[in-house]
């Protein structure tokens, strides 16, 4: 493709190419033997691959043990890709454009705003310098505050590492771990410290980078733009909604909080309410969980984090759009209103397009996955669920893939990272203006 073919793309063709070839790139050097920790064989080029997938697209589902498969130097590579794919690869371009000091052009302006999910320019340079200045601020307090804590368990020096990967990780939600047999941080369940670090870190990443901005802004500007409230709202009560709802399920399950104490309870309850927003780590045996909680966790999965975040899923506020159109539906009212705003109509259609493109792409690659892989339908509807939502939970499945399995894994977290919108948009033949409209017709509905 010619270099000026490249500027001619639109913005989210721009997205989907950088993430492509930033995955390419990743699963190149993850196949390399250095990558390869000690003794071990270089990972097949399709579990590179799909490892770099899941880095960059902010995910957790592992093929390969990252804590004992990789060397240093491929936990590393794991670690830039998860800060590359969370923080979003225009995000770190203009980070290098502004230390060099260069100018940043109206076209990288039109695609940052497409990347953050913005509605119009204003402010967007501004806006990425406080995403990157909040993001290494609050990994940087994390790191240190974890390393303390594992200095307890370990050398300072590993707890120094362990503690600046794992604040990457849980920040981008990217539910990556060096704990090895793929235990996560089912060995803190009922640390306070660990947990309670851990669940800032998701939530903030979770609420996307506008929102922070927006709080911060609070002491001078003393008001809150829906939006924020919004996203406030939904991820609170998603959030004890579904730490009520695990505890319930889950209280005399002698796989998962059955053998903790009352403190134990509240916190397992609360961590894997909390990592639903697509953090993917978790402190409970996803395994071990009853149908109902492991079904209920596929419907906080799906919902996922909020636009401008770090994570994937349709978002919380497509959700709260939804709800709150169907509650007018039933009243009878003609208007969407929220917080005493009303609701374009165009935000609502927008909102139930994301969230059927979502469910036709689940329901599709569920079905087809059933036809190839030898396991129950929730098991594989997790998985397809957990990948589209960039969440990285799994009942085991991951390792167990076929290759076509891990194939059409790869091609969900990448789906879902970017947003369906987002792809639909890209891989659409370029927008004609309509010279007509058709007269307006009348059909029976519900």
């Amino acid at each position: 493709m010619k270099h000026m073919d490249l500027l001619k793309l639109s913005p989210p063709r721009i997205l989907v190419t950088g993430f492509a070839l930033i995955i390419l790139l990743g699963g190149i050097l993850l196949s390399l033997p250095v990558s390869a920790a000690p003794g071990k064989a270089p990972l097949p080029f399709i579990d590179a691959l799909f490892t770099s997938t899941s880095a960059t697209c902010v995910t957790g589902l592992v093929v390969a043990d990252t804590g004992r498969d990789f060397s240093t130097f491929g936990q590393v590579v794991i670690m830039l890709l998860i800060q590359v794919g969370g923080l979003g690869f225009m995000t770190m371009a203009t980070l290098v454009a502004l230390a060099l000091k260069k100018r940043i052009s109206l076209r990288e302006r039109l695609i940052l705003q497409e990347a953050l999910n913005q509605s119009s320019m204003e402010g967007i340079v501004r806006l990425i310098r406080k995403v990157i200045i909040y993001s290494l601020t609050i990994e940087a307090v994390a790191a240190i505050i974890f390393t303390i804590r594992w200095s307890f368990d370990m050398s300072f020096g590993r707890a120094a590492y362990f503690g600046m990967w794992h604040a990457v990780s849980m920040f981008n939600n990217a539910g990556f771990d060096l704990f090895g047999e793929y235990k996560s941080l089912t060995g803190y369940v009922d640390d306070f410290v660990i947990n309670a670090v851990a669940m800032a870190l998701i939530i903030l990443g979770g609420i996307g980078f506008i929102v922070m901005s927006d709080v911060m802004d609070y002491r001078n500007r003393r008001k809150l733009s829906l939006h924020t409230k919004v996203v406030l709202s939904c991820t609170a009560f998603l959030i004890l909604f579904g730490a009520l709802v695990i505890f319930i399920f889950e209280y005399s399950n002698p796989k998962t909080l059955a053998t903790l104490g009352f403190g134990g309870k509240i916190l397992g309850s609360f961590f894997q309410s909390v990592t639903p927003r697509t953090a993917g780590a978790n402190t409970l045996d996803i395994a071990g969980l009853r149908q109902a909680t492991q079904f209920f966790i596929i419907i906080l999965m799906f919902i996922g984090a909020s636009p401008g975040s770090t994570g994937g899923g349709i978002k919380t506020t497509t959700f709260t759009t939804l709800i709150a159109g169907i509650i007018a539906m039933i009243r009878g009212k003609e208007d969407i209103v929220l917080f005493r705003n009303r609701l374009a109509k165009d935000r609502v259609l927008k909102a139930l397009t994301i969230t059927m493109l979502a469910l036709i792409l689940v329901i599709f690659v569920s079905m087809l996955l059933s036809t190839t892989e030898d396991y129950n339908f929730l098991m594989i509807l997790f998985e397809v669920t957990s990948a589209f939502g960039t969440v990285g939970l799994s009942m085991g499945l991951t390792i167990h893939l076929t290759v076509f399995g891990k194939i059409m894994i790869m091609l969900m977290m990448f789906a879902g990272r970017l947003g369906p919108l987002t792809l639909a948009y890209a891989i659409q033949p370029n927008k004609e203006k309509e010279l007509y409209r058709y007269p307006e017709g009348k059909i029976i509905i519900g």
